[in-house]
């Protein structure tokens, strides 16, 4: 049967004690942490500029490309905070619970950005001009949420949060430097936390607006895209990070929407209305034509990482000296 639409107001005040609980759950399960000592300053050395110091040269570097391309679009992504939080303050409101956690989700999210530019910068892995600029560009196109509404804006968050929580942890795996896992798994166990919140709204929302919600999460799921993607050079590091296994079609299937989506029981649900019903239609449709996207990428990858070792065995051959007879 077909429910009433809320509107925000609404729901944003009837959802309010939800969100005072998990505020105090989540203050509860968070632990303290500081930036400056994830980062190995005694590496570090002054820049060339007023310091009179040496210049970046890429040698300097010891990650590999992929691992560098995603340090540097998982800090461009954490340096728009500025955008996600009035996006979420404007979709939802900065009174009463609502937001105690805003703010505290702003300063949380905040350490993230200062502790990866600080082991970039203390280690040399990137280029720093070009770090700043690329930071300047990003931070000054804002950021746009895919769809407006306070539900869509829940949806978002939740996806977004646990892709990146998914992709700092891989970034740390790849990047082949103890320091550097150990600095991104902390952002991680950060940005789960904060998954947990979004998703938890979700699931007190189903249980008033189920039909609403299930339009928004099939929004959002469809249409999703990092919020990084608006920056300069995504496209060819996002391939990159791809290629490498940091965060693909795989992933965002397997790791991200099919665990949020059958924690949230959307497939289980009853008493849906046309609506609804039609909008969980639409996402095991998306499923599935993802999942075959995805298993087809990783053949591909398979196949094109088979023929590159295939032709370095071959070059090695050909270079080999003769053997004497």
């Amino acid at each position: 049967m077909e429910r009433r639409t809320r509107d925000d107001a609404s729901l944003i005040t009837e959802l309010e004690p939800v969100v005072a609980g998990l505020v105090d759950r989540h203050v509860a399960a968070a632990r303290e942490w500081f930036p400056h000592q994830y980062v190995p300053w005694s590496t570090g050395r002054d820049f060339d500029g007023p310091l009179g110091g040496e210049p970046w040269k890429e040698d300097q570097s010891v990650l590999e490309p992929a691992a560098r391309s995603a340090l540097i679009v998982n800090l461009l992504t954490e340096d728009n905070l500025p955008g996600y939080h009035h996006a979420l303050a404007v979709n939802s409101t900065r009174d009463g619970a609502w937001g105690e956690w805003l703010n505290r989700w702003t300063a949380e999210e905040d350490r993230h950005a200062s502790s990866i530019r600080g082991y970039l910068h203390a280690t040399r892995a990137v280029d720093p001009v070009a770090l700043e600029r690329a930071r300047m560009a990003q931070v000054g196109a804002g950021f746009e949420p895919p769809a407006a509404g306070f539900l869509s804006g829940v949806a978002y968050v939740a996806l977004q949060e646990l892709a990146t929580r998914i992709s700092h942890r891989n970034t740390g795996r790849a990047s082949g430097d103890p320091l550097c896992e150990r600095l991104m798994t902390r952002i991680a166990q950060d940005e789960n936390l904060h998954m947990v919140v979004y998703r938890e709204i979700l699931r007190a929302a189903l249980e008033v607006a189920p039909d609403q919600v299930l339009v928004a999460l099939e929004e959002n799921v469809r249409s999703f895209r990092m919020p990084g993607h608006a920056m300069p050079g995504f496209a060819p590091m996002a391939a990159q990070i791809a290629v490498a296994g940091v965060y693909d079609l795989r992933l965002h299937h397997d790791d991200v929407l099919v665990p949020l989506l059958r924690s949230l029981k959307i497939f289980d649900l009853a008493g849906l209305g046309p609506r609804g019903e039609q909008a969980r239609d639409s996402l095991a449709a998306h499923l599935g034509h993802l999942d075959a996207r995805a298993r087809l990428f990783v053949e591909r990858r398979a196949q094109a990482l088979a023929a590159r070792r295939r032709r370095a065995r071959e070059d090695q051959t050909a270079g080999a000296a003769p053997v004497a007879t």
